[in-house]
């Protein structure tokens, strides 16, 4: 078996390519550390999952449920650290295998509509949001698996595969699990706008109806997400109403919204998620109106597959238009469609700089991975100070506690929030992790030695011994 592999990367340079994308993305995993906040908090979700057992209801603290979102990408990370410990690479891997579960189902509808497989892996692994996702501890690459099974599985129905429309509903289930109905909302826009683009007003919804199991699908769906969101309400009452009506109609009409219980929303002008795909999706962005110059020469229009590609490829940025609240992870659903966009342009020739450009993604991850491994990741994470302390010596954080400091402590670092608290830590020897501009606006920490510092937060050493 090795070596037929060795053979295969031999024999086509272009399985190389992808080797090393892939390689590199892997080795990449271990070398920076979680930052906060968005990596650091899901991570500290992960780890409070695997020590606390509760495996129904992510947790924001020891005692405050994360309504926020599904499980899945928790139970994913929760998964690495019950394998692995509680490592970066542990909490990371996870989201790696889905990136790979992903490349897989685009290359196999690739293999079905005899375009270039390696290629397409190649193109959609190589895309920037793609690359860093694969491997983020974030909701993004459990939605993209779901996403991408379901549109998957939605074509192949088509053409006559009913095995695959059960598949197509499972990934809905895997959706609804990872970021709740917003994936019904991308499907319907994708699989919609199709429709109709493709085949008309009228006539595609009784094709619809006659080649995709609908109800015995959406009950597969149904069976496989709903007894998790009944058990959800049922642990935490309040859940369903924050969750469907906070996360996914107030979140999105109001930038500015209130109501969130872990943070505050984004306010970007409205619009913007399409200059997020034109930057997130490089470096291919930068030949799609190539491409679609060259598709639409070709046949003097766009055929199904073409209009197919892009439906779904602009369903999350028609979605978010006239969203406020968005970040350049959520087109990631709609990148597999990049991917096989571009490859069908060039059907049977090579895109221009194509093994250069995708080799160079890899190592500008990687270099960027080692730089923050060694320097800018201290002033974004804890890891580098936590490291300082002897690990039998309590550690105490004054004022606020990152979720990196909750992590890199594995949850026993204790919040200080008054003089009151400090005084009395005082009757013993202990760590205390202060901002440096309020430790030099007071003297109230004198006694305490300076054991390291970084650009924003000192670890003192404090206490009688």
């Amino acid at each position: 078996m090795i070596n037929r592999i060795k053979i295969a990367f031999t024999a086509n340079p272009l399985i190389t390519v992808l080797g090393i994308l892939l390689l590199i993305r892997l080795l990449s995993l271990a070398i920076y550390p979680l930052m906060d906040t968005t990596e650091a908090r899901y991570g500290e979700m992960a780890r409070l999952m695997a020590e606390t057992g509760n495996w129904l209801t992510p947790l924001f603290n020891y005692d405050v449920p994360f309504w926020g979102k599904p499980p899945l990408h928790t139970w994913m990370s929760a998964a690495g650290i019950e394998v692995f410990g509680v490592t970066e690479f542990a909490v990371r891997f996870p989201h790696w295998c889905a990136a790979v579960f992903v490349i897989a189902l685009t290359a196999y509808l690739a293999k079905t509509l005899r375009l270039s497989v390696v290629k397409v892996a190649i193109v959609l692994t190589s895309t920037v949001v793609f690359y860093v996702s694969a491997g983020a501890v974030m909701t993004d690459m459990a939605l993209t698996v779901g996403m991408t099974l379901a549109m998957v599985g939605f074509y192949l129905c088509w053409q006559g595969s009913k095995k695959w429309g059960y598949l197509g509903f499972a990934g809905l289930a895997i959706g609804l699990l990872a970021k709740g109905p917003v994936i019904l909302v991308l499907m319907g826009l994708s699989v919609g706008l199709w429709l109709i683009w493709g085949f008309g007003l009228i006539k595609p919804w009784k094709e619809l109806v006659k080649r995709v199991p609908l109800v015995s699908g959406l009950l597969l769906m149904l069976l496989l997400s709903l007894p998790w969101y009944l058990m959800a309400e049922q642990a935490t009452p309040g859940f369903l109403e924050y969750f469907i009506l906070g996360e996914h109609w107030l979140r999105f009409v109001d930038s500015g919204w209130q109501g969130d219980l872990y943070g505050s929303a984004h306010d970007e002008p409205r619009g913007t998620i399409w200059l997020f795909f034109a930057v997130a999706a490089l470096p291919w962005t930068l030949f799609i109106p190539r491409a679609l110059w060259r598709l639409w020469r070709k046949g003097i229009g766009f055929d199904l597959q073409t209009k197919f590609f892009l439906c779904w490829m602009v369903s999350p940025m028609i979605l978010f238009t006239f969203a406020g609240n968005v970040l350049p992870a959520y087109v990631l659903p709609g990148v597999p469609a990049v991917a096989l966009l571009l490859v069908y342009a060039w059907k049977g020739e090579s895109i221009p700089l194509f093994k250069t450009l995708a080799l160079t993604i890899s190592m500008l991850l990687l270099l960027t991975a080692i730089v923050l491994g060694l320097g800018p990741s201290k002033d974004k994470s804890d890891r580098w100070l936590l490291e300082q302390r002897t690990q039998t010596i309590p550690t105490y954080y004054w004022d606020k506690l990152d979720f990196s400091s909750r992590f890199y402590s594995q949850g026993k670092a204790q919040l200080l929030q008054n003089k009151d608290e400090y005084r009395q830590s005082m009757t013993s020897p202990h760590y205390l992790v202060i901002e440096i501009k309020q430790l030099r606006l007071t003297n109230d920490f004198s006694m305490c030695q300076l054991q390291a510092e970084r650009k924003r937060k000192a670890l003192l050493l404090c206490g009688r011994s």
